[in-house]
């Protein structure tokens, strides 16, 4: 049977069936299993199974027990040993009052087994009573059998009694006359809970603790209890913390249950700390052998909310077993998200229930809500979903309000502020959007934009750098303004990098070096912005970005931005009064449609850098588009009040949010949203929706851009639940005809009504000359198979049939009638057709097929059978055989199948006349590996015990394992044990032998067809027997084999580790062959807690070469491993231990831990060193350079033990043979290091590795002679070797391509480039391996852009040598006696030659008579006065000018006269 959820549910997160508790789906199991019992006459009912009494007792009539009218509720009880009722069992429904005694005996025991079960598993009462009722013997069992005879009779009698009775003086629910009440106690204190309660018959008592019942047998001494003379008590002794909970009654008999809490609450005394209690533990426990069972109870469901208001959301957890101070851990979740404790959300513990409170609801609150408990054993998760409807709106007619008001792109005076589109707009379309915003700590909220926005994002600029803000949404119609959305998170309008700082983060060290832009200088003027881009353009605005220019200046730069139409030269600056602080702009006020180049220019307080490059023009208008509508939406029935929609993705969508739902009420054309929460799925369950109402739905995508056209309209739909009777069976067929009997068969219905079938009930007609005659009942019980015989037919008449199947919600409807089939005996020598075809075990490329052999068997019985295969949508003629001998089980696997492909079988059987009738064909099944498949799996234990183990990963409550071989039952019970826990089974073979070769197959009952099978063939056992053997015989397990290790002083250590010994294990020690004791030559030693064995020799001779071996030996167990030393292998290991004794002496007196050698910097210096040990303060050390001591005022050092010499710029005049020397008393140690030649070599190959890592990328630049490529390294040394490549092909330097070193800088300098000179350029740095080469391509728009700046740099170079200049010769200011003559010359000098013009007072004057002007040779310009007046005084100027520029000289002229000069003297 497949499982009861509908196909459209599976998958699908919140589907009404998952908000149920397990109790409520503990009692649909039930329904299903429970199907004996019927709400019939006023009759008894009494079922025993293992010892437990499952009664129905009712003392009305008929009429009053109807259950379709008045929805009667008769009551079942549930007996046990003492005749004590415990519960309820809830009988199966079935609109035919015959149906609930329709099952067959085998069900009968079945249904009782399930009843008993789940109420001893649903009232919390001990398993232990069930065990002993499975081991009563039959001599128990018949008395019990008598007991329930007698006990029936007693009930019946008594039932009989209270007929004649006043049933309502006499029976009546439980009732508290007095009720327990609270405590409050001290530590340590008894406290005794009591009450009375009145009812008949005598209710029974429970007491529980915080929803759990209280067992006195789990803490022995802790709990007592009483029950005397209708007076109940609860004593619990020595109180502490874990006592402190609620506690309740609970009293219950056959006519009601009623409870009655108190609650007890234990103080400590203030300072009274008990050192001896643990300290109260989080999390999982380490409780050895603990498993705990979650069961989440009393759920929220689907819930729904309005805006503003507030929502609690509660579970009550109940925990088995309740360990002191231990807590699980309680998390919610929503939409798969952690939801952590803020002003919006408050999780609540009490310690047996959980609470979310949702304050202030707000459509970000939609979603699903997922409570999550988490134990050691696991976790339990229960999910709800949750709508928020909009509030009501302040403007009738105006839209909803907007959501998820988000903050992006955050900088030091620009924010980007998202949001999403709401679900109402009111009737009328959105307008546009406006932003507010409010600066953290205050309440005035500024708009932020004039005209509403239409696009769902927009940035906010104008922000004071350092202030957080928070901002809101509101949306805007025709009819007015909707509500502000949810406030955004604050955001602190700073600089990204800023930000970062403040938060406390620091990048880890890589060991990399970072080159920083350089310290604002003074006076400098800032370079051009980087990298401008346009990131963001639509038809309200373009937001642009680029990165700060490389040099700055001693202020904080700003920056202007310029637009410019394209096509045109006339840049406007946007930004004329304030520049902007943050790398980023946003542009408003550009005219849609028209294209535009945008500039950016960086100032500080020394003035306005050159501008960016432009960017490409940018035309104003939306980029994104709105989506499309979505396709083909298609509901389907979920539950009473719930609908799943699902619908087609929307095509080509960009930037997609989400979709938005609506349904309407057919023939109201009011359409309402079922989400208010844009969904990204294409798939989504309404709620809310009114029962029996017929719904149209639609559909709407959304993204920044806006919301897309509805979808096309739904087919309408029924709000009904989905659970229903199955669809009628099909494919009748005739298995066998006789005289006055006929065999049917047919294939199970293709939906089932969420509910597995319980049975089937088969109705015949008769029909003569084509005319069918009144419908009759083959069967009154149900059957539970899928054939049945039609007994009582007449010979030679027609008839036709038609099958109903049945479940938990009732009986479906019939089935087309069958074909016309004539009642005659069938006298064909051929079998009939094989029937029941069932697939298992389907895999990628095999399955299973399995059939029961035909009724009908012909002449004589059947010997075998074929099996048919084709690809299910091939045609008839496709057919092909499978099998070319005849298979002789009813069972066959099908190999070599085609992944993903959907096959067809059928089975025809023979016997010796021949092949018979072919049987009906099965469904299509896909070859598909379903995920989680697993294989039977073969064990073999550390007894011997060998078993065959099978797991499955998605089981229902009521599956179970059903294990069989050749796909029969077991004919030998005996020979196997089963043996089952959780969700996995195995079976155990008793005393494996020839008799259990064959095939092992498992089925798991109501899964989604889990099956599997393990052949065990006659090899495999042989296997299996012979690993049992070692299993039953082991051998003593090694960590390690036998090994030999080399010692101090040169002592040899033969060893090996294992795993377990006794302390009574013995180890004899063999050296070839002849066994070795403890002496002065062998030492031996065993550790028993570790398993080391030992044997070790304090040197070797030529006499000890052979094969030394251990043998062990532990009871049973044993052991032995052998090591060969002879030959080279002992020869070297001779020469290492002398070598260890030579070094043991060496180490006694000074001595070199590590010899000399040498190491690289990353800065490129040298290091010597080597590592010593057992050094004394008169120890000396001194080094050597070609025989010649270094002295100590040298880059000498000694510290930790490490002997150093820097060099730290290494030339060949360090190269040389290296030497250190130890030495005192006790001895003398040396260690040499070559460098010399290769040695060298292989040194400065390492320090050019490290320069060559450390060189930057090749790049390009210009200059006024030509191009220069150049590179950086970290440190240069002259020894370093560079080539330099053009086109994979070394430079042949010249006159015009050179190349040199600057520093730091290695450059190649092509002067007067041209085109020939394009091309890849390399720089390889040769260390002696295989080099590094950094390239640059010198081409393309780069080679375009420096040959530009060259000609630019040349042409500026040419102008200043060529420009015209006043070379000097002119003073500052000439003091001249009055009729004295004034000569000045100065030299001139420009090419072409400059034009010469003199002024005076800054007005151009002449040559003449008084005023000579001369202009010589194009280099000498003269001015002479022959005779000075006062009128000559004042300012003079010569102005030179050529086509490069212009320049000047000025110089001042005083005239005085003698006289009054002599006069100011006096």
């Amino acid at each position: 049977m497949s499982g009861s959820i509908p196909f459209y549910q599976k998958h699908h997160r919140h589907y009404d069936r998952d908000y149920r508790s397990r109790e409520t789906a503990s009692k649909l199991s039930q329904y299903q299993s429970s199907s004996r019992y019927t709400a019939g006459s006023g009759s008894f009912t009494t079922t025993r199974s293992r010892g437990l009494n499952v009664s129905s007792h009712s003392g009305l009539d008929e009429s009053r027990l109807s259950p379709i009218p008045k929805r009667a509720k008769p009551t079942y009880l549930a007996v046990d040993k003492e005749n004590q009722i415990i519960g309820y069992v809830v009988p199966i429904f079935r609109s035919s009052q015959d149906f609930g005694a329709a099952l067959t005996d085998t069900e009968d025991v079945r249904v009782r087994d399930s009843a008993a079960y789940m109420a001893h598993r649903d009232l919390f009462t001990s398993g232990l009573e069930m065990e002993r009722s499975e081991l009563i013997s039959r001599r128990e069992a018949m008395r019990e059998s008598a007991n329930r005879i007698s006990m029936s009779k007693r009930i019946h009698e008594h039932e009989e009694h209270f007929k004649r009775m006043n049933q309502d003086s006499l029976m009546h629910p439980p009732e508290f006359v007095i009720k327990p009440r609270s405590h409050t106690v001290w530590e340590k204190q008894c406290v005794r809970l009591h009450c009375t309660v009145s009812g008949w018959p005598d209710p029974r008592v429970v007491w529980y603790k915080n929803n759990v019942v209280v067992d006195p047998l789990v803490s022995p001494g802790k709990y007592k209890l009483e029950s005397r003379y209708s007076v109940h008590s609860l004593e619990i002794n020595r109180c502490d913390f874990d006592d402190t909970a609620q506690y309740r009654v609970s009293a219950m008999n056959s006519n009601g249950e009623l409870s009655a809490f108190a609650s007890v609450v234990v103080k400590r005394y203030k300072g009274e700390v008990d050192e001896f209690f643990p300290s109260p533990r989080h999390g999982p426990v380490s409780e050895y052998g603990v498993t705990f069972k979650t069961h989440i109870v009393d759920m929220f469901g689907v819930s729904f909310g309005r805006e503003g208001e507030t929502m609690s959301l509660g579970c009550t957890v109940i925990i088995y077993p309740a360990l002191h101070r231990y807590q699980p851990e309680v998390q919610w979740y929503r939409d798969d998200v952690l939801l952590s404790p803020s002003k919006w959300h408050q999780m609540h513990w009490s310690g047996d229930r959980a609470t979310l409170t949702l304050a202030h609801l707000n459509k970000e609150d939609e979603g699903l809500y997922t409570l999550r408990v988490t134990t050691k054993s696991g976790y339990e998760t229960y999910s709800a979903y949750v709508f928020v409807r909009d509030a009501d709106a302040e403007v009738e007619g105006a839209p909803g309000a907007p959501l998820d008001v988000r903050c992006l792109d955050a900088n030091k005076d620009y924010i980007i502020v998202t949001w999403k589109q709401p679900a109402v707009d009111g009737g009328n379309s959105i307008l546009g959007y406006f932003v507010d915003r409010c600066e953290v700590g205050t309440t005035h909220w500024v708009q932020c934009n004039d005209t509403p926005v239409k696009f769902a994002r927009f940035p906010v600029t104008g922000l004071v750098e350092g202030r957080s803000y928070v901002f809101r949404v509101r949306a805007v119609n025709q009819s007015g303004m909707s509500r502000p959305s949810r406030v955004s998170e604050p955001v602190a309008a700073m600089d990204p990098a800023d930000r970062a700082r403040m938060r406390g983060t620091s990048a880890p060290w890589t060991g990399q070096i970072i080159v920083t832009e350089e310290e604002p200088a003074e006076g400098v003027v800032p370079g051009r912005p980087l990298e401008l881009q346009v990131t963001e353009a639509t038809k309200n605005y373009v937001v642009l970005s680029w990165k700060p220019p490389g040099e700055k200046g001693l202020e904080g730069v700003m920056y202007y931005v310029e637009k410019c139409v394209s096509d045109t030269d006339s840049w406007q600056r946007v930004n004329t009064e304030i520049p902007v602080k943050s790398p980023r702009f946003a542009l408003f006020d550009l005219a849609e449609g028209k294209s535009y180049c945008f500039r950016v220019r960086c100032c500080n307080a020394a003035g306005v850098g050159e501008p960016s490059d432009p960017t490409e023009a940018t035309t104003v208008g939306d980029k994104l588009d709105i989506p499309s509508a979505p396709g083909k939406v298609i509901p389907t029935r979920n539950t009473d009040t719930s609908v799943v929609v699902s619908w087609e993705a929307s095509r080509d969508a960009t930037d997609l949010v989400g979709y938005y739902i609506e349904g309407s009420v057919v023939g109201s054309d009011v359409w309402e949203p079922c989400n208010n929460k844009p969904v990204n799925v294409t798939r989504f369950i309404c709620h809310g929706l009114i029962t029996g109402e017929t719904y149209i739905f639609r559909v709407r995508a959304v993204n920044a851009a806006g919301i897309s056209q509805c979808s096309p309209e739904s087919e309408p739909v029924e709000v009904k639940a989905a659970i229903a009777s199955p669809t009628p069976p099909y494919g009748i067929t005739i298995l066998e005809c006789v005289r006055d009997s006929m065999v049917l068969a047919w294939k199970q219905p293709t939906f089932i009504g969420g509910a597995d079938i319980t049975g089937y009930f088969v109705d015949y007609r008769e029909v003569v000359d084509g005319v069918p005659g009144k419908w009759h009942e083959a069967n009154v019980r149900a059957i539970s198979e899928r054939a049945y015989r039609v007994c009582d037919l007449r010979e030679n008449k027609k008839y036709q049939f038609q099958v109903r199947a049945a479940n938990m919600a009732g009986v479906g409807i019939p089935s087309l009638p069958s074909d016309v089939f004539l009642c005659e005996e069938w006298t064909i020598a051929v079998p009939g057709p094989p029937h029941d075809l069932q697939i298992r075990e389907v895999r990628n490329d095999s399955l299973v097929l399995l059939w029961k052999p035909p009724v009908y068997q012909g002449r004589n019985p059947v010997n075998g059978f074929y099996v048919d295969i084709k690809e299910a949508e091939a045609p008839e003629e496709a057919w092909r055989g499978v099998n070319k001998d005849a298979a002789e089980k009813t069972f066959f696997k099908i190999k070599n199948l085609t992944e993903g492909k959907s096959y067809v079988f059928r089975v025809r059987a023979q016997n010796q006349a021949g092949v018979g009738k072919m049987s009906a064909v099965t469904e299509p099944v896909p070859a598909l590996t379903k995920p989680g498949t697993k294989e039977i799996v073969v064990d073999v234990d550390d007894d011997g015990v060998i078993s065959l183990n099978f797991e499955c990963g998605e089981m229902s409550p009521d599956s179970k394992f059903v294990w069989s071989k050749n796909y029969e039952d077991f004919s030998d019970s005996s020979r196997v044990t089963q043996e089952t826990k959780g969700n996995k089974s195995k079976i155990i073979f008793n005393n494996p032998d020839e008799e259990d070769i064959g095939i092992y197959s498992c089925i798991v009952t109501h899964s989604d067809g889990a099956s599997s099978s393990y052949t065990l063939s006659d090899e495999e056992l042989k296997k299996l027997l012979e690993i049992s053997h070692d299993h039953k015989f082991p051998i003593i397990p090694l960590k390690s084999d036998l090994a030999v290790e080399m010692l101090e002083k040169g002592r040899v250590r033969f060893w090996l580790q294992a795993e377990n010994m006794s302390a009574n294990g013995k180890i004899d020690y063999i050296f070839n062959d002849n066994a070795v004791s403890q002496g002065e030559k062998y030492k031996m030693n065993f550790d028993k807690n570790t398993g080391v064995i030992e044997m070790i020799m304090d040197s070797l001779t030529p006499a000890d070469e052979g094969t030394y071996s251990f043998q062990l030996q532990d009871g049973k167990a044993t052991n032995q491993s052998s090591l060969v030393l002879i030959g080279d292998v002992f020869k070297q290991l001779q020469k290492e231990s002398e070598f260890q004794s030579k070094e043991w002496v060496r180490k006694q007196g000074p001595h070199f831990i590590e010899y000399l050698s040498y190491e690289v910097t990353p800065e490129c210096c040298v290091i010597l060193k080597c590592k010593v040990g057992n050094m004394k303060k008169d120890t000396s050390a001194i080094w050597y350079k070609d025989g010649h001591e270094i002295k100590s005022d040298q880059n000498l050092s000694f510290t930790e033990g490490v002997l150093k010499l820097e060099i730290a710029q290494i030339t060949k005049k360090d190269a040389g043979v290296y030497e250190v020397v130890l030495k005192d008393d006790r001895g003398k140690d040396t260690s040499k290091l070559n460098l010399t030649d290769q040695g060298f070599k292989d040194l400065m190959n390492e320090v050019f590795s490290f320069i060559a890592n450390s060189s930057t990328p090749l790049k390009i630049t210009s200059t006024d002679e030509g191009i220069r490529l150049y590179t950086f390294v970290s440190f240069y040394n002259d020894l370093l070797q560079v080539t330099w490549h053009y086109k994979d092909s070394a430079i042949a330097f010249s006159d015009r391509i050179k190349s040199g070193v600057v520093g730091e800088q290695l450059w190649l300098q092509i002067k007067e480039p041209t085109e020939k000179d394009m091309g890849k350029y390399a720089i390889e740095f040769n260390d002696g391996k295989g080099g590094l080469r950094r390239t640059v391509e010198l081409s393309g728009q780069a080679f375009d852009d420096a040959f530009a700046e060259f000609q630019r740099l040349k042409a500026a170079a040419t102008a200043e040598r060529n420009r015209a200049r006043v070379a000097g010769g002119l003073p500052d200011v000439v003091t001249i006696q009055e009729g004295k003559a004034l000569n000045l010359t100065c030299n001139i000098s420009g090419n072409p030659v400059p034009e010469v013009t003199w002024l005076k007072n800054d007005k151009e004057i002449t040559s003449d008579e008084h005023c000579i002007l001369k202009f010589e040779s194009g280099k000498f310009a003269s001015f002479t006065i022959t005779g000075v007046n006062t009128s000559d005084t004042g300012k003079y100027s010569i102005l030179v000018k050529n086509k490069y520029g212009t320049e000047s000289g000025d110089f001042t002229v005083s005239v005085f006269i003698p006289e009054e000069a002599a006069g100011k003297k006096k």
